[in-house]
């Protein structure tokens, strides 16, 4: 059991920690300090639930769908170039009074945009239906997969909830205009990235 434990949450912690676009999101919640909770809440329970079916053995249903991963890489790309671009808008525009007043977008449109990031990334099924749900097939008694499953999804929600609750530590780096032209910047470089990374991986 404790071998399951420790197994499962180093290996999803291990995947989770690569930076991505999920991840950038999230930091930059944190920073503004908008709907930390809920948005680390969604993100970890959506891991939480797909870590689940991986460790059910759902994975197969990936082989299955041969074209789920060109149409789930078109969709994510697609979004990305959209984000990343509304991220370089808003550097070169370097409109931030709202942003340093605090100024707080709906929790919906925010739970929506982290859906986005979420459950359009292909790699997020590779990762938790593929990898994760690979290497929980060494423990075979049930009660070591729930073991290993359940040290996972804690991996997750530790993560999530330390990442968007740590960036606080960079708001005070973050009280000029300036300083959020350059993390957009570098979000939108990292979306922009990781778009052609999907596409890339797919042709």
């Amino acid at each position: 059991m404790f071998e399951a434990a420790v197994t499962g949450y180093f290996t999803a912690l291990s995947l989770i920690m690569a930076i991505g676009a999920q991840n950038a999101f999230v930091l930059r919640q944190g920073i503004a300090r908008q709907h930390v909770f809920w948005v680390a809440l969604f993100c970890a329970s959506s891991d939480m639930i797909l870590i689940s079916s991986g460790v059910a053995g759902f994975g197969a249903l990936v082989t299955l769908t041969p074209w789920l991963p060109f149409m789930m890489a078109v969709f994510g790309a697609g979004f990305l170039l959209v984000y990343g671009g509304l991220r370089f808008m808003a550097a070169i525009k370097g409109d931030y009074a709202l942003t340093l007043e605090n100024r707080t977008v709906s929790l919906g449109k925010t739970i929506a945009i982290a859906a986005a990031f979420t459950w359009l990334n292909p790699h997020v099924y590779l990762d938790t239906l593929g990898l994760i749900g690979a290497v929980s097939t060494q423990f075979v008694p049930v009660n070591q997969k729930i073991t290993f499953a359940v040290a996972a999804s804690i991996a997750s929600y530790s993560f999530f909830f330390s990442l968007g609750y740590g960036a606080r530590l960079l708001a005070p780096v973050m009280q000029s205009a300036r300083a959020w032209q350059v993390l957009d910047a570098i979000i939108g470089v990292v979306m922009w990235g990781l778009a052609v990374m999907l596409v890339l991986s797919v042709l």
